[in-house]
């Protein structure tokens, strides 16, 4: 529990589920996203204020590892974890199933910044992550993750 920085809990509804009865994969993604703004918050960053000052995180990357699928009804607990490299945010995400901590999700998402639509290194997210940034190696074109 350690490397994590941040948790929040959430609740399927209903409507993400598919035909199986479990949740559509394409909701993991929104309880990621879900996860990084209240991050923000809880930092006092608004993503609303800096994209009004030009400055945008923008989704590049994102691998995600489907593990224990949720259902209906179904509390969880979205973790996460932070690293930098190069330009690049990458958060870690984990989600649980509440009920008996069974993963559900693990995620990784890497995230650029664009200044008035140029990629370009953020002072203000700099800033904010100072705290929590494990630095990652950064890795050349073509070798392996």
């Amino acid at each position: 529990m350690e490397k994590y920085i941040f948790e929040t809990r959430m609740e399927v509804r209903d409507y993400e589920c598919d035909i199986e009865g479990i949740v559509n994969n394409a909701n993991y993604l929104h309880y990621t996203e879900h996860t990084r703004h209240l991050f923000l918050r809880s930092l006092g960053v608004s993503f609303a204020q800096l994209h009004e000052r030009g400055i945008d995180a923008v989704v590049a990357r994102m691998n995600l590892q489907y593990k224990t699928p949720l259902r209906c009804d179904d509390e969880f607990i979205s973790r996460l974890w932070l690293e930098k490299a190069g330009m690049r945010y990458i958060f870690h995400h984990d989600i649980f199933r509440a009920s008996d901590e069974k993963l559900s999700l693990r995620a990784s998402v890497e995230l650029v910044c664009l200044i008035n639509g140029r990629l370009s290194q953020s002072e203000d997210y700099d800033r904010a992550f100072a705290p929590f940034i494990k630095e990652a190696p950064i890795l050349l074109k073509g070798e392996p993750r």
